[in-house]
């Protein structure tokens, strides 16, 4: 038997169950995945803590995962090719990574970039794929300068290194007193300063001259908004990952994993961000790894906004 861990209803991480399940031998255009570790994100609380459209309960939870392949079904052709019982993969856009095992489509299953580890691994296209796409809708290229808030999170680690892979210059806010954080903007290539009064300011000296192309929020505090909105011409190049709202009032872009087109988007964007890891021009820093069974644990570190990394649950 598998053990998974399922929202039953919607409501907070202490109402989820961890259970004994049968997973279902691969059908066509399916493998079954042995999980060696489940990528931990804020989503994998927020997509179950209340009703939505679309939403049928029970969900089990968690998005991506790493692992190796157990049994491969009739015609499944993985995303990045054949696959081989024994293969070490990675999934993403999956339901129900927090498992021993899973029965997933193909199409979501690719091969692990070798330079990762499994825990680095699980936690490597949620954040990629979204940063690839905040590059993406703000015409981002070689030569801008770039405002990035919340710089040394999860997105924002991978954005800075795609940001460096493409030449672009990135000035990403920390906390003021956060040295770990701005010791980690930099190791990725960016220019870290403190957020705060005074920060459009602090944002111009650092560009040095150099017009702010365009924004990326990944905090949606008002001061982001507001400076990004001070700072970037054409609000078609502010983009924020967390405050719909604002972007609807204020005229710029949101995107979100679960509209069409982002979805759509992050569904090929897998490839490339694959292609930099192996490359080793993308590394995942971990911040702890959690036994699968303490999974309640782990979300809580993780939603209190500071984890210093990512994390993984290893069954």
């Amino acid at each position: 038997m598998a053990r998974r861990w399922t929202a039953p209803a919607p409501g907070p991480v202490d109402t989820w169950t961890f259970d004994e399940v049968d997973v279902s031998p691969p059908g066509p255009g399916e493998v079954t995945v042995r999980v060696h570790a489940a990528g931990v994100n804020p989503a994998d609380a927020k997509h179950v803590a209340r009703a939505r459209p679309g939403a049928t309960f029970p969900v089990p939870i968690g998005y991506e995962l790493s692992g190796e392949v157990l049994a491969i079904g009739p015609d499944a052709i993985g995303g990045s090719g054949e696959l081989a019982v024994g293969d070490e993969v990675v999934a993403f856009r999956v339901q129900g990574a927090y498992a021993t095992e899973i029965t997933v489509p193909a199409r979501d299953v690719f091969a692990k970039p070798s330079t990762l580890s499994h825990p680095e691994a699980a936690n490597l296209l949620l954040a990629g794929t979204t940063a690839a796409e905040m590059i993406q809708v703000t015409r981002v290229a070689a030569g801008d300068t770039v405002l990035l808030h919340a710089a040394s999170g999860a997105v924002g680690v991978s954005l800075l290194q795609q940001a460096r892979d493409l030449g672009v210059r990135v000035i990403g806010t920390v906390g003021p007193d956060a040295a770990d954080s701005a010791a980690r903007v930099r190791r990725y290539g960016g220019i870290p300063v403190a957020y705060g009064d005074g920060l459009r300011e602090r944002v111009e000296e650092a560009a040095d001259g150099a017009p702010i192309a365009a924004a990326w929020d990944a905090v949606g505090t008002d001061e982001a908004i507001d400076v990004s909105l001070a700072l970037v011409s054409d609000r078609d190049r502010i983009v924020t990952i967390v405050d719909p709202e604002r972007a609807k009032s204020d005229g710029f872009l949101w995107i979100a994993g679960a509209r069409p087109e982002s979805a759509r988007f992050r569904d090929i964007a897998r490839a490339r961000v694959l292609e930099l890891a192996a490359s080793g021009a993308l590394e995942v820093p971990v911040a702890r790894t959690y036994p699968l069974a303490d999974a309640v644990e782990a979300v809580r570190f993780v939603m209190t906004g500071h984890p210093g990394g990512k994390v993984a649950l290893v069954p």
